[in-house]
């Protein structure tokens, strides 16, 4: 049976995956989305987020998928997960491809002019918001890069074509700096720090209640969300982490709460920080 099971829950509360339920806003994180909503729907053009591995990048570009997928009639939404080709001709034809342009363009220049008409045509004739999402974006190389930024000069006298989010790695901003054409097109930028305690706290608590736990169960003391905080120092993905090992360390030593102790003994162990 799995441990969530024994603890009457309807599912797993700290799974790593990045789902858009279990996503718990915290003032961080609903900062970044309402800047990118406000960017994205005044057509503004280019918005990078850095974040270090962990602090919830990629759960915030499904939930802004999410969020305008909803408006299919006025928005197209695509997404890259891993901008890794082998050449800048395999870059441009994925894009195309991606949106779903019917092509027998067969080289990289003939592919520029089917995204530029695609754009035109969605951006003025259909009126529509047309948006690219990058994950990864640290992997981008130099090259990659230019082509973006060719594309975001695809433009009319008062918005851009193509709405670009690029979610990265803090790295990421050294390989803007050396192409100072492309750092220029930045309208929208953000920086996703890990949480404070508090953050911490409520991310534990809310995922806990999305999971279905009784309003009247405790499975954590306070000690115990005071010390999650400073062993996972308020990294998203290192918290759940280390709440879904102490859930089943408790279940194993047959517990009926997470203490500090049992925090603790976790943190020697090491068991949480390879993510």
């Amino acid at each position: 049976m799995e441990h969530y099971k024994l603890l009457e829950l309807k599912s797993e509360p700290f799974s790593t995956s990045p789902d858009p339920s279990f996503f718990y806003y915290s003032r961080e994180h609903k900062e970044c989305m309402n800047r990118l909503e406000i960017a994205i729907r005044l057509r503004r053009g280019l918005s990078v987020i850095l974040g270090d591995v962990g602090t919830g990048k990629t759960t915030v570009s499904r939930l802004l998928i999410q969020r305008f997928a909803k408006e299919k009639s006025s928005f197209v939404v695509r997404l890259i997960l891993d901008p890794t080709f082998r050449s800048e001709f395999e870059f441009i034809k994925s894009l195309t491809t991606s949106f779903g342009i019917e092509s027998s363009a067969r080289s990289t220049f003939e592919h520029k002019n089917e995204l530029q008409k695609y754009l035109l045509h969605k951006g003025i004739k259909e009126k529509k918001i047309v948006m690219l999402i990058i994950d990864e974006g640290q992997k981008l190389t130099p090259t990659y890069i230019e082509v973006l930024r060719t594309l975001l000069n695809y433009e009319t006298n008062e918005y851009k074509l193509l709405q670009l989010v690029i979610f990265a790695q803090p790295e990421f901003l050294q390989k803007m700096k050396r192409q100072p054409n492309f750092l220029d097109r930045i309208t929208m930028g953000y920086v996703i720090n890990p949480l404070n305690e508090e953050d911490t706290t409520g991310l534990i608590n809310y995922r806990l209640k999305q999971a279905g736990l009784n309003s009247e169960r405790r499975l954590f003391t306070d000690k115990a969300f005071k010390q999650i905080y400073i062993q996972s120092r308020g990294f998203p993905r290192r918290i759940t982490r280390l709440c879904s090992d102490a859930l089943i360390a408790m279940l194993r030593s047959d517990k009926k709460i997470v203490d500090e102790k049992l925090v603790l003994s976790l943190a020697r162990e090491e068991v949480f920080w390879n993510v």
